[in-house]
């Protein structure tokens, strides 16, 4: 089945369950807008088939009719938010300060990031390497990410779990140094996914530098209108795509990928390169990387015993 066929069932497929079989037939289904991106022709017929399902249902009581309605706007509103990823790089020097950290992640951060509707927390180690401990974090709202510093020192359970990590002495200290990336989930990817959770699993993370603000968003556009859905396919197995807000090397956008093991993960590359469609894709000029990218950074990361993701 062609891409574009398969992508225009899946819409009415997918949009039939969402109403309650009340929407529109696949023959029914209006054309693309000349220059109209796949995910923005998926949120317009999300928009144009949202109708139907406002109706009350026979048999249907007010009350129930209020809450379904009250559950469908929640749903709605949940699906088209865009999440906000904040990942951290913590420096450590020697054994002692990883096994301090860890201490602290596992019993004090972790849960209190949990209560403050931060989840899943991700926390992952340098494959062959002591440093950095890289942890991701997942925001529903920028006013979740402004706001985090303030409510974790008002959680009494945080202070007193992580007394002492939070309160290493100068002479001591927890870490050698913390940096901060804040980036916002692609429209092809609204959502931060756990596709893998294989004891053994490998994450991939990788940041490409663009030489412009204008040649960044090409890159995302690519992402967005082909290369994600060629990504899933492959086997390559995203958990997040974001673009960079505020951190280092701006612009830049920044994925993470996982695996079952590295077997895994060099198959699934290896079929990726050879997809026809990707060949076609990254054939275009106006998508070549010499055109787009000035430079790349490939990492492999392994999970905390303890990690969320």
């Amino acid at each position: 089945m062609q891409r574009r066929e398969f992508l225009r069932t899946s819409c009415a497929t997918g949009l039939a369950a969402l109403t309650a079989g009340a929407a529109y037939a696949q023959a029914d289904l209006p054309q693309r807008l000349p220059g109209e991106s796949e995910v923005a022709y998926r949120q317009r017929l999300a928009r144009l088939q949202a109708g139907p399902s406002t109706n009350k249902i026979p048999g249907e009581s007010e009350v129930a009719y209020r809450q379904r309605m009250a559950r469908l706007r929640t749903e709605a509103a949940e699906v088209m938010a865009t999440e906000y990823f904040e990942l951290r790089r913590y420096e450590i020097e020697t054994e002692a300060q990883r096994a301090s950290f860890d201490t602290f992640a596992k019993e004090a951060a972790i849960p209190a990031l949990n209560r403050a509707g931060v989840e899943p927390v991700g926390v992952f180690y340098p494959w062959e390497a002591l440093s950095p401990i890289y942890v991701l974090l997942r925001h529903k709202s920028l006013a979740s990410f402004a706001s985090l510093t303030q409510r974790l020192s008002q959680d009494e359970g945080f202070l007193q779990a992580g007394a002492a990590f939070l309160n290493a002495p100068a002479g001591a200290p927890a870490y050698k140094r913390m940096q901060v990336q804040l980036m916002a989930a692609f429209e092809g990817m609204p959502h931060l996914e756990t596709p893998v959770d294989a004891p053994g699993r490998v994450f991939q993370l990788r940041t490409y530098e663009s030489p412009s603000e204008k040649t960044g968003l090409k890159k995302i556009e690519m992402f967005n209108t082909a290369e994600i859905d060629i990504f899933r396919r492959t086997g390559l197995n995203p958990v997040f795509f974001g673009q960079t807000l505020a951190g280092d090397k701006m612009p830049n956008l920044t994925y993470m990928l996982v695996f079952n093991d590295m077997d895994e993960r060099q198959a699934n590359w290896k079929q990726f390169g050879s997809d026809p469609e990707w060949k076609q894709l990254s054939s275009m000029p106006e998508y070549a990387d010499k055109e787009i990218l000035c430079g790349i950074t490939n990492l492999y990361l392994r999970p905390a015993d303890y990690s969320q993701i």
